[in-house]
């Protein structure tokens, strides 16, 4: 199939797909990503799949604000750029799933780098909903790999109906999902929401001091060394203007 884009002139240049009509005409490496995954929802989209293949209601349902119909666009698009594609899973399940690509899944270092400088800002608001997705690439995230040492566990995130099993190993943290709560993990942390992990693993509170909201189980001073592990960027300075 022949892809094309439209030009100010009125042209079509063979061999682009046209991704939203706002393209930079600048050769920036930077400004061409930014035409290719720029458009509103578009990163969104590429991070509730970054851990794995997902239904159609599955994603929607993470993004309640995004409508069905520009969901459905967003999909085409990534699937005609080659960030994502249609897999079916296998029997039992029998389901159609949208999945990133290789070069797709190559998006998690640049929303990990645009993930930490954002959290720089002092008007970031950690208040806002969180899904249970962001939360684990958070933690994939805002690892310090330089105080892992020896440690090697297996790991069970319970978000509310979501449930993912994580292997901390020397060279940092794997992450994917399960379709049922982890048997005999190291540690266990279970919680109603995603924002429930902020204030312990972020916020370096106790699940007391936090509400009781988030629940630990296995060994306590194991827990404490694993969220340890865990910290946000310095804010910047702010000068106030004039």
């Amino acid at each position: 199939m022949k892809l094309q884009k439209e030009t100010k002139a009125g042209r079509d240049v063979q061999g682009t797909p046209k991704v939203h009509g706002k393209w930079y005409g600048d050769a920036c490496a930077a400004a061409f990503g930014m035409e290719l995954i720029g458009e509103r929802w578009t990163l969104l989209v590429i991070r509730e799949l970054m851990l794995g293949g997902r239904r159609f209601s599955d994603i929607r349902a993470s993004l309640p604000n995004l409508s069905a119909k520009t969901l459905t666009e967003r999909l085409e698009t990534l699937q005609e750029l080659g960030l994502v594609e249609r897999a079916h899973l296998p029997p039992p399940v029998s389901a159609q799933v949208y999945q990133l690509t290789e070069w797709g899944r190559g998006l998690e270092k640049v929303l990990q780098e645009l993930g930490r400088w954002a959290l720089r800002a002092p008007f970031h608001d950690p208040t806002l909903p969180l899904t249970p997705t962001s939360l684990m690439l958070s933690m994939r995230t805002l690892l310090d790999h330089r105080k892992i040492g020896d440690m090697e566990l297996w790991v069970a995130f319970d978000v509310g109906e979501d449930h993912f099993a994580g292997r901390l190993r020397h060279d940092g943290l794997s992450i994917h999902p399960v379709g049922d709560t982890m048997l005999s993990p190291d540690l266990r942390f279970s919680a109603g929401s995603a924002s429930d992990f902020l204030p312990v693993f972020y916020g370096k509170k106790t699940p007391e001091e936090a509400g009781n909201r988030l629940a630990i189980g296995g060994d306590a001073d194991l827990a404490r060394r694993f969220i340890d592990l865990f910290a946000l960027p310095e804010k910047v300075e702010m000068k106030a203007a004039g």
